[in-house]
């Protein structure tokens, strides 16, 4: 048991062995310290520059300090610094000479660099010298380079060596160099060095890459940018410069062939001889001009040597978004990775990952990859700003160089807090709900992905949070349980991981309450009773019956001119073949005989009823009670024609006012009754049935 545990605790000693070793020594002592005046074309700057390599443990924090005095002096200067530092001009004299060194430190130690001695007019360091000519098809290079304080040059290094290769060859040339033994379609590397009559020689320059011109092979990186929107058709045919291992010398032009429904058609684009259809950076080109109605398009690269292969494209890029997220995304300022998990089509190629700085021109702020079919990342490298959307997309391309877009989100570097809406109003109001309308803050100024918005007031308890509508410009919310009649202020922000926004804030009044129910209660009955109304008249007035639903007074007084003496007179006096005008249906209008009514005297009444004219112009004695017996046997006759009509037309309510004869006894019993007529007031000789119901009596004209 001892063993063991006497095991156990050697080897935690043996791991942890080397730990504490390296924590408790001091740090390495600095090395290749290196102190000059830097200057350029337009002077030098004065200040004393010093660099040194150090190797600090990066589990002990490691302090380093220049110090530098005159080179017969003990009192000096001291600098903390961190890997470099700057003696200031006003701290030396110029000419003199100057001992410096380098002291690194730690909780464990310090260690000192080596010591270097030197006159100030000494270390001047000229900029490196700038490439300005170059010549593929000989591989010669020319370049540029001026001293300081008035000096001149006296030679440059040159060295060069294929790519990928470690070793320099070095000569020494000026102003030029040729690199005699070329081989074709190899890229080589170049760079260049000079010094000058006094001070320090400069640094290399930056590395200078150039081939043996053959025709270019490969074909082109081609694609296209439609800004934010990937089915717009403003689009620009966009494509990636290529590798000078491909290029094989210096791009002359590019050969642009697009096809439309009614034709196609080249354009040549120079690249020596720029114009406003060519656009190219470091790394793309695209050519300004738009893809409207465009179907497919293709672009070559030549160099004086030949051009290569045909690259095409198949315009537009088709698809819907899907309603689900299909691609994540992981961002910062230097990386974006792209991945998804799609199963694979048989017909498709290869994908296509995109992105698009939001607000940029077309050709700027714009990348791809393509991707192999079977892998699902894409990784860009690059500066991404913070709080700048930018839009990325994922497509797919078939075999036949058909594309489909299959999702396009936006993402953020970095966020932060969003700018207000632009527009919050009222929509609607009534007297306890409104209708909220606002507009989404444009893309431009929403510095984030916005979450959702929040809605408020100052007589709101509750702040309402409203989910985001990205496929809409403008959005609405309902506030409900409002009090009627009541002013209120509320307001609006959009909130991002980065916090919310500005508020915007408005007012309104709610409206009045009103009751709605008591509205309906009475205007409903109205309407109905106004559209009714007419229809039950007009049915009660076709029936024989009265109608029980209506009051009386509805029917009782209401004339009609079937019932009328007059017009059962004229009904007598027509062919018995127009007899079926009696059975006719209503008129809506008939014709009625107007009656003129004339005021006598009371006496000439008296004595016209004693006596009465025959229509020959002859006296007759009145019969009875004024009356002859030929007007009963008139009045017999007309009853006859009345009760004729009455038995077809009895559904116009003409048994009210005439007496209908049923049989010949009662017919027998109506004779032996005439006498009564004889017996019947003078009033009833000139009123019948009819006319007694509807038109003033003779005493009631009178009284008037």
């Amino acid at each position: 048991m001892a063993t063991l545990r006497t095991r156990w605790l050697l080897s935690i000693f043996l791991v942890n062995l080397p730990n504490c070793c390296a924590s408790t020594g001091p740090p390495a002592p600095p090395s290749n310290l290196e102190c000059f005046i830097p200057c350029n074309e337009n002077g030098s700057e004065e200040h004393i520059n010093c660099t040194w390599d150090q190797t600090p443990d990066p589990e002990i924090p490691t302090n380093y300090s220049l110090h530098w005095v005159p080179a017969s002096s003990k009192e000096g200067n001291v600098t903390n610094v961190i890997g470099s530092a700057v003696i200031d001009r006003e701290k030396y004299n110029s000419h003199s000479d100057l001992r410096v060194w380098v002291q690194a430190k730690n909780q464990n130690g310090s260690a000192k660099s080596k010591d270097i001695t030197f006159n100030t007019a000494d270390i001047y360091k000229p900029a490196p010298p700038k490439i300005t000519k170059i010549y593929q098809d000989q591989l010669e290079i020319y370049w540029k380079f001026s001293c300081c304080q008035g000096a001149f040059a006296k030679q440059c290094d040159v060295r060069h060596r294929a790519a990928g290769d470690q070793v320099w060859q070095e000569t020494t040339a000026f102003p030029g160099h040729t690199l005699d033994d070329a081989q074709p379609g190899i890229v080589y590397e170049f760079q260049v060095r000079c010094a000058c009559t006094i001070g320090l020689s400069s640094d290399w320059c930056a590395i200078h890459r150039m081939i043996s011109e053959k025709a270019p092979v490969g074909q082109l990186d081609l694609w296209i940018d439609c800004g934010s929107s990937p089915t717009s058709v403003d689009c620009a045919l966009t494509w990636k410069k290529l590798p000078l291992s491909q290029a094989c010398g210096h791009i002359l032009r590019y050969e642009v062939k697009l096809l439309n429904k009614t034709g196609a058609w080249s354009v040549n684009l120079s690249t020596t001889e720029p114009s406003g259809q060519l656009v190219c950076d470091e790394m793309q080109c695209y050519h300004n001009s738009s893809l409207k109605d465009v179907l497919s398009a293709s672009v070559s690269a030549h160099n004086a040597h030949g051009a290569t292969r045909p690259s095409n494209l198949t315009i537009p890029i088709r698809g819907k978004e899907p309603k689900e997220k299909v691609i994540d995304l992981k961002m910062n300022k230097e990386n974006l990775t792209v991945s998804w998990n799609l199963p694979s089509q048989l017909s498709d190629k290869e994908y296509v990952v995109q992105y698009k700085e939001a607000g940029s021109p077309l050709g700027q702020g714009f990348d791809w990859v393509r991707v192999e079919k079977g892998h699902t990342t894409g990784i860009f490298k690059g500066h991404f700003k913070n709080y700048t959307a930018y839009q990325v997309s994922l497509i797919t391309v078939s075999h036949s160089g058909e594309c489909h877009r299959i999702s396009s989100v936006i993402e953020y570097s970095g966020q932060g807090t969003p700018s207000e809406v632009p527009l919050f109003k009222v929509d609607s109001i009534s007297a306890t709900s409104v209708t909220l309308f606002w507009k989404h803050v444009p893309l431009l100024k929403r510095r984030g992905l916005i979450l959702h918005y929040e809605i408020g007031g100052d007589r709101q308890n509750k702040v309402h949070e409203v989910p985001v509508s990205p496929q809409h410009e403008s959005q609405t919310y309902e506030l409900q349980d409002l009090t009627p009649n009541q002013e209120y202020e509320v307001w609006i922000k959009a909130v991002t991981k980065a916090g919310p926004g500005a508020n915007v804030t408005t007012r309104f009044n709610t409206k009045r309450e009103e009751s709605f129910a008591l509205i309906i209660i009475v205007l409903i009955p109205c309407i109905l009773a106004l559209i009714c109304l007419p229809v039950f008249l007009s049915v009660c007035r076709r029936e024989s019956k009265a109608c029980p639903l209506m009051p009386s007074c509805f029917y009782e007084k209401v004339p009609d001119p079937h019932n009328s003496r007059i017009f059962t007179q004229m009904k007598h006096q027509m062919n018995d073949s127009l007899a079926w005008i009696c059975i006719s249906v209503y008129e809506p209008h008939p014709n009625i005989s107007l009656v003129e009514i004339v005021e006598i005297e009371h006496k000439a009444l008296e004595s016209s009823l004693e006596t009465t004219s025959h229509p020959n112009g002859l006296s007759r004695p009145l019969v009875g009670g004024g009356s002859s017996q030929i007007d009963c046997q008139d009045d017999q006759r007309e009853d006859a024609v009345t009760e004729e009509c009455d038995r077809t037309d009895h559904r116009y309510g003409g048994d009210q006012y005439s007496k209908m004869v049923d049989s010949d006894e009662e017919r027998d019993n109506e004779e032996e009754d005439s006498d009564d007529c004889l017996s019947s007031s003078e009033e009833d000789r000139f009123m019948a049935g009819y006319e007694k119901h509807f038109m003033p009596s003779i005493q009631e004209i009178l009284e008037v």
